[in-house]
């Protein structure tokens, strides 16, 4: 029987189905519009963007312009690229430009969505940003979708990694802007440090678009972004450390996989102590539990963590001497990425890779606060609906769920649960093998490179062809996804989430049609294309009747997203497909948070060797605990955002600040009212309110005034005058002060006082920024402990991080105060005396036989001592930009460590 809500929902649908129904009338008008605009020439589907332009910059609102934007829109992709946008697609690209998620399925072409909705908003000439998960396809889809904007008349620039900062700004000014996630946030906080504002390379921040808007927005959003300087190079102790490491026993610690911390037990600590103290690495009568012991500590607990929670091949890869860690959401390489707080350095060790320095934080921002600067957003991706509570409560960001442009034939069949490993890796073969003798194409999903290997290492035994995508063929990405369509064809590949490129059925026609001229480049393009299309219709009828594109995961991920990503690969536009998760007892999420009834009752069922259960019971079971290790996640994120709200309102002031001060023609004024400040607070120190003369601390005072302010004046006879009070010991000081620094600024001349006065106080805005972070980061990482007093972490830490930040604005005073009142222009014998002093240095430079231009490499000397030029355990573990061993001068990379 069905319950009040089900027949609410076949009466009326549900809130969804209104939501797309309610776009249908505006479709309609889009649809209506067609005819007229298939009538204009290029050159007036131009002129109607400078028509709307117009009419949007004299007020006009967008929702009125969006009819004629899309049609002119539609109009120009179909000239562009031969692809006519559908219906639902308008309705994506709707709901984005009303600021929504459009979840939309995949191959339903939300690359051409994005264009509609970037086309509108860029008519008001403030820039659109279209966000992508990598680099390859920010470049790509600018390329491809700019043929479209190009035929609307506007121009479209692509931000990708070191980018020369003319050709960046460039980008930026376009009116949509191409980049990934991690370059945007980076250049807002490059930006927040600059010197000018003629160097900023955003102009700001109006509309974004977010493609795989689940992957940057939720799986991300945990590791904020980072800006670090190198500190204190502190290798040894790294390699020492981890000497250590392999004599601990098991039951010398704990390991939670699920919070991914690695603990020692009071046995562990004991051990460890004997052992340190052997190996001189702990003072004789120190104590791990003592104070100074903290800094040996946490490096012993980051060298336990490297060992048993950080497993290569899945965390991460050793790549050319470096250690390259892993997105696990996606099995892409995340070069430039590092684990903080020593981690990182930790496994380096381990790896015996060579040790970067430390860092220390610059500037860093989360992507919730980055993407929370937009004055509005919008996001496309497969799978969004599990999370539309974080997108709700975080980013203010509905979800609608867009219909597919034809019914979704695939079949999802249920989890097939195994006792063991071993017995569901040989279910998964037979069922390749199976597959694949059909000619049916496979696609393997697997959760790390270790596992990809080894699966492909007993499809190799068992004499059946395959390809690999993980981190290591990260560069032959698009060319393995656009084969594995193809008749027979079987991919094993770390995590399919967001790839971007489609699987189509029979291989992808524009790869194969590039490949034959490539092969025959003397032949006619045009006959080429049509052999090759007439031979793709065949090649896809046949992957159809052998069912399509059949996705065969090897585990269940944490999160239910990237399962339905994987297995949304295959039933693009209404082909056929096939889906089906192959599971065991010893799979991570089954042993981590899967019950243990489930192990009892395959006993009781007494299943035999080989056996599978499949049921959907079993489904909703693994859905449930992946609901609750979501929930937990949600939990993580939402409580990193707590923390950081704190500092990003403390941020905003202070990179308001910095854009105001670099935008100000004369800060004069600024560093006057910090003067007047500061003299305020030394007379409320040395001659408190309502305190009689003899109370006062004149001596102090005038110490002070001639420290801080570079005045001396008879501050101790103030006392003894009548009517001084604080009011008029203000007024003097100032006054006095005032004076001094007009009279430097005329020694100066007003040109260069100003812009001293503008350098200076960016620099010390910035150093006490750089500060305060590291302050908070230690507060941080101790107020968990105040939990224990009965006190809520999150209230002191905001207590106590606003107090931090009035300190720090009241040390920002006094230094900008100090260091302009002690600046003196040099004398003609100073300027000289400063370049003999450079001339010398270079000297010097050249004398000991190293380069002035440190990019211009090292000299040529003598071999290392013991080097071997035919055996290379001899030439020691430089790194990839060290000098080579050989003595040649050359960098090792260049030398005897080039990739042959």
């Amino acid at each position: 029987m069905l319950g009040l809500g089900s027949i609410a929902k076949k009466v009326f649908g549900s809130p969804n189905d209104r939501k797309v129904k309610a776009a249908r009338p505006i479709i309609a008008k889009i649809n209506a519009l067609e005819p007229d605009f298939e009538k204009l020439s290029d050159t007036e589907i131009v002129a109607k963007t400078a028509e709307f332009r117009n009419r949007a910059q004299n007020g006009e609102a967008l929702d009125d312009l969006l009819p004629e934007a899309f049609a002119n829109c539609r109009e120009a992709a179909k000239r562009a690229l031969g692809l006519r946008a559908f219906d639902v697609q308008l309705i994506g690209g709707m709901f984005l430009h009303q600021g929504n998620i459009a979840e939309m399925k995949t191959g339903e072409g939300k690359t051409l969505v994005a264009t509609f909705p970037a086309y509108l908003n860029a008519l008001t000439g403030e820039g659109v940003h279209v966000v992508t998960v990598n680099d390859y396809l920010a470049k790509r889809d600018s390329e491809w979708m700019g043929k479209v904007f190009t035929a609307l008349g506007m121009t479209t620039g692509v931000v990708y990694p070191r980018q020369p900062d003319d050709e960046k700004r460039q980008a930026y000014a376009c009116d949509v802007t191409y980049a990934t996630n991690n370059e945007l946030g980076f250049d807002y906080l490059r930006d927040n440090m600059r010197g000018s504002i003629a160097e900023m390379a955003q102009r700001g921040h109006n509309f974004a678009i977010v493609d795989e808007v689940d992957s940057i927005l939720i799986d991300e959003a945990r590791t904020p972004l980072i800006i670090s300087g190198p500190t204190q190079d502190r290798s040894e102790l790294y390699i020492t450390i981890d000497k250590v490491i392999p004599s601990i026993e098991d039951h010398h610690f704990t390991l939670d996989e699920k919070t991914r911390q690695a603990t020692f037990t009071d046995e562990g600590n004991d051990f460890l102590e004997e052992v340190l103290h052997r190996e001189e690495i702990l003072p004789e009568g120190q104590s791990l539990y003592d104070p100074e012991s903290t800094t040996i500590v946490h490096h012993v607990t980051n060298a336990l963590r490297a060992h048993k929670v950080f497993n290569k091949d899945k965390e991460y890869i050793v790549r050319d001497g470096e250690v390259v860690l892993v997105d696990e959401f996606t099995g892409r390489m995340m070069p430039g990425r590092r684990l903080s707080e020593g981690l990182h350095q930790a496994i380096e060790a381990k790896e015996g890779c060579k040790i970067q320095p430390e860092n220390v934080t610059l500037a860093s921002v989360t992507f919730q606060n980055y993407f929370r600067l937009y004055n509005k957003l919008g996001g496309m991706t497969g799978t969004a609906a599990t999370e539309a509570e974080e997108f709700a409560s975080i980013y203010g960001l509905g979800v609608v769920e867009i219909p597919t442009n034809r019914e979704i034939a695939r079949i999802d069949e249920d989890d097939a649960v195994y006792r063991t490993a071993r017995e569901k890796y040989e279910a998964i073969v037979e069922a390749i093998a199976d597959a694949h003798k059909r000619g049916q194409p496979v696609l393997v999903g697997t959760t790390s490179i270790e596992k990809s290997e080894m699966l492909g290492d007993m499809l190799k035994k068992a004499g059946l062809p395959f390809n690999i995508l993980n981190a290591r063929q990260h560069e032959q990405e698009a060319q393995i996804v656009a084969d594995a369509g193809k008749l027979g064809a079987v991919t094993i590949a770390t995590n399919m989430a967001g790839r971007g490129t489609d699987i189509k059925l029979g291989g992808n026609v524009e790869f194969k049609i590039m490949e034959a001229i490539a092969a025959d480049p003397d032949g006619d393009p045009e006959a080429i294309r049509e052999r090759i299309e007439s031979e793709h219709e065949a090649d896809e009828q046949a992957v159809k009747d052998a069912g399509g594109l059949y996705v065969l995961a090897t585990e269940r991920h944490e999160s239910r997203r990237i399962d339905n990503q994987l297995r949304g690969r295959s039933g693009r536009q209404g082909d056929p497909g096939k889906s089906s998760f192959f599971l065991s007892l010893e799979d991570d999420l089954m042993r981590i948070f899967g019950s243990d009834r489930l192990d009892k009752m395959l006993n009781t069922l007494g299943m035999q060797e080989g056996e599978a259960i499949v049921h959907p019971w079993v489904n909703k079971s693994l859905e449930r605990a992946q609901a609750k290790v979501e929930g937990r996640n949600f939990d993580i994120r939402k409580q990193l955002l707590k923390f950081d709200d704190v500092m990003n309102d403390q941020r905003k002031v202070v990179f308001g600040q910095r854009r105001d001060i670099m935008g100000a023609e004369d800060i004069a004024e600024v560093a006057r009212d910090m003067r007047h400040q500061v003299i305020e607070d030394m007379i409320d120190a040395h001659m408190p309110p309502n305190s009689y003369a003899d109370q006062w601390d004149v001596e102090a005072l005038k110490t002070d005034a001639q420290k801080m302010l570079g005045i001396d004046l008879p501050i101790e006879t103030w006392a003894d005058e009548d009517g001084v009070d604080q009011e008029v010991a203000q007024e003097r000081l100032e006054r006095a002060s005032d004076e001094y620094m007009a009279s430097k600024a005329a020694q100066f001349g007003p040109e260069q006082m100003r812009n001293i006065e503008k350098q200076l106080l960016l620099q010390t805005i910035d150093q006490k920024w750089q500060e305060h972070l590291l302050t908070l980061d230690h507060l941080r990482s101790v107020v968990g402990f105040r939990g224990y007093a009965q006190r809520d972490p999150l209230n002191e830490y905001k207590t106590e991080a606003f107090q931090l930040f009035e300190g720090m604005l009241d040390g920002l005073r006094a230094d900008v105060t100090e260091k302009l009142n002690r600046i003196q222009p040099l004398t003609p014998e100073q300027q000289e005396q400063l370049v003999r002093q450079l001339q010398q240095q270079q000297a010097a430079v050249a004398a000991q036989g190293q380069p002035a231009n440190p990019a211009a490499g090292e000299p040529a000397g003598a071999p290392a001592d013991g080097f071997i030029e035919d055996d290379p355990t001899t030439w020691g573990n430089p790194g990839r930009n060290d000098s080579c061993p050989c003595g040649s001068g050359k960098k090792f990379k260049h030398c005897h460590g080039r990739l042959t």
